[in-house]
């Protein structure tokens, strides 16, 4: 039996917050590096990414689900590690790993996948400048007053919003 049409299983991790283009296109370069990939993506669940990142917007149901309805993505791993190692990659038959060149420090490390590039099988994708997960988040807090006001418009109470009476009685002025 031959192995020229096996597909190359390639995996990328991450958060994946408030699923957007930036990781769509990463995505998208890692299944189009070769050709025949099978793409596999680990997402890390809340619990890791609370305590290594910080609170998330998205619950991980709802990263996992983001991930999976990618038209790239074959396979999602859930709750998958922070840093990856020789018996996670074993584990799931993975060829490659693709992520973006930039060195990855986390506790003991400069480069969480400092081992698979020494090995060569990373494979580099490129970042879509402009457009993150803290660039969103960013745009949210600056036009804070703005959504405010929108979802007052759209009947949510004080209580929903999270914000003083006070609040939202000076946002409701501007209906």
């Amino acid at each position: 039996m031959s192995n020229e049409n096996k597909p190359v299983r390639v995996y990328c991790d991450g958060v994946y917050d408030l699923f957007h283009l930036g990781h769509m296109r990463a995505l998208e370069q890692a299944k189009k590096v070769l050709p025949n990939v099978y793409l596999l993506v680990g997402v890390c669940g809340d619990k890791i990414v609370h305590e290594k990142k910080g609170i998330t917007v998205m619950t991980e149901r709802e990263r996992y689900e983001s991930v999976r309805h990618c038209k790239w993505v074959d396979q999602v791993i859930e709750d998958a590690p922070w840093v990856i190692d020789q018996a996670f990659l074993d584990k799931h038959s993975i060829d490659y790993v693709a992520h973006d060149a930039i060195p990855y420090a986390d506790a003991g490390a400069d480069d969480v996948y400092a081992f698979v590039k020494s090995a060569g099988k990373f494979l580099a994708t490129q970042r879509t400048e402009g457009i993150s997960t803290s660039d969103l988040i960013g745009r949210v807090v600056r036009n804070y007053d703005v959504y405010l006001e929108r979802n007052v418009k759209r009947g949510y109470t004080a209580q929903e919003l999270n914000i003083s009476q006070e609040k939202y009685d000076e946002v409701s002025k501007h209906k």
